[in-house]
């Protein structure tokens, strides 16, 4: 199976922000990405750098003045600001009634939702190549390939049009889909992440041709909080293409289990011509998350459930930070996922 990966993704490095008040290691780090890197090549699958597929595919599900901000606000920012400060919102926009802000510091309060998404030197690149993974692995789907596997860091499903949060910044999962969707017609999105896609699902809430589902961690004790509820459900024409199913804290894997086989069952009936999975491991028994307790094995059989789709797949990596247990993890997962697709 082709894996891409670009090493610009390791210019992005996150510094500490504050959290409830507290100065907060941040958990999305490069490590992350070399602990997976390591593993498929371990199980000698062939790597890809990507190419650069510049602005165009992103403006399928951003905004340009975001992207414009993402491009330029650390230059700016020092500019400004001086020094290589950091850039971080100082406010939160209230968009209800609002007016974009001309400067960068009002428009960190604007694109930038928390202190988890600062950008640095780096962060412009890194998302970049990020994006440009998954479309490179989106890319080898249309030309035939059965799956492909993206390692994409900083993650990208809490990402709106507009809006960073949670990580991430450009949702390398909505602009495959989009991507494919173009092309290929009906796309499927499927989140195991343990928090909800909230951005991906708001970019696809209003489209009947990307059906979204997300099993997740109950968003009243998770991230994002605000979204990802078993009664939203898409509007007009998306109307009933957006399933939630979130589970209980503490859920392990015969529960999570039985609701991916829910899931699986709606995009079976959507029949979509690709399936793009964003791949969470987040949901282990061992993840700082404490969320959910989905074990090692578990993983082999969640993937095993969806290579049993035998759609064109296209795996787009989210979260998952127990970074000693990433490797075993991606390993039983892939191997769970390949068997039932082999021959």
């Amino acid at each position: 199976m082709l894996v891409t990966y670009s090493e610009a993704q390791a210019l992005h490095i996150p510094r500490p922000y504050v959290l409830r008040g507290v100065l907060t290691a941040p958990r999305e780090i490069p490590e992350r990405a070399e602990q997976l890197l390591a593993a498929v090549r371990a199980a000698n699958h062939p790597v890809r750098a990507p190419r650069s597929f510049g602005r165009a595919p992103l403006r399928g599900v951003h905004s340009d003045d975001y992207l414009d901000f993402l491009e330029t606000a650390f230059g700016r920012w020092q500019d400004s600001e001086g020094g290589d400060g950091l850039v971080t919102p100082v406010t939160a926009a209230l968009r209800r009634v609002a007016s974009r802000p001309l400067s960068v510091r009002g428009q960190a309060g604007w694109y930038l939702a928390s202190g988890s998404v600062g950008i640095e030197a780096g962060t412009w690149e890194a998302v970049s190549g990020a994006a440009d993974c998954a479309l490179e692995a989106a890319e080898t789907l249309r030309e035939g390939a059965k799956e492909a596997y993206a390692i994409c860091r900083p993650p990208g499903h809490h990402a709106y049009a507009d809006l960073a949060g949670g990580y991430c910044y450009l949702n390398n999962a909505a602009i495959a889909a989009h991507h494919l969707a173009v092309s290929m017609g009906r796309v499927a999105v499927l989140d195991v992440d343990v928090h909800h896609g909230n951005g991906t699902q708001d970019i696809f809430y209003a489209r009947g041709d990307v059906h979204f589902v997300s099993v997740h961690a109950d968003p009243d004790a998770a991230y994002p909080f605000y979204a990802g509820r078993a009664g939203e459900r898409g509007e007009g024409a998306g109307l009933g293409h957006t399933l939630n199913l979130p589970l209980p804290v503490g859920t392990g894997d015969a529960g999570y289990l039985q609701a991916l086989d829910q899931g699986l069952a709606s995009i079976r009936e959507f029949a979509p011509a690709a399936l793009v999975v964003s791949l969470g491991l987040d949901a282990f028994e061992g993840d700082s998350s404490r969320l959910l307790a989905v074990s090692t094995p578990g993983f082999a059989a969640i993937g095993e459930r969806i290579g049993t789709l035998r759609l064109p797949t296209l795996l787009v990596q989210e979260g998952g930070y127990a970074v000693d247990d990433l490797a075993r993890n991606i390993t039983s997962f892939l191997s769970g996922f390949l068997a039932p697709r082999a021959g």
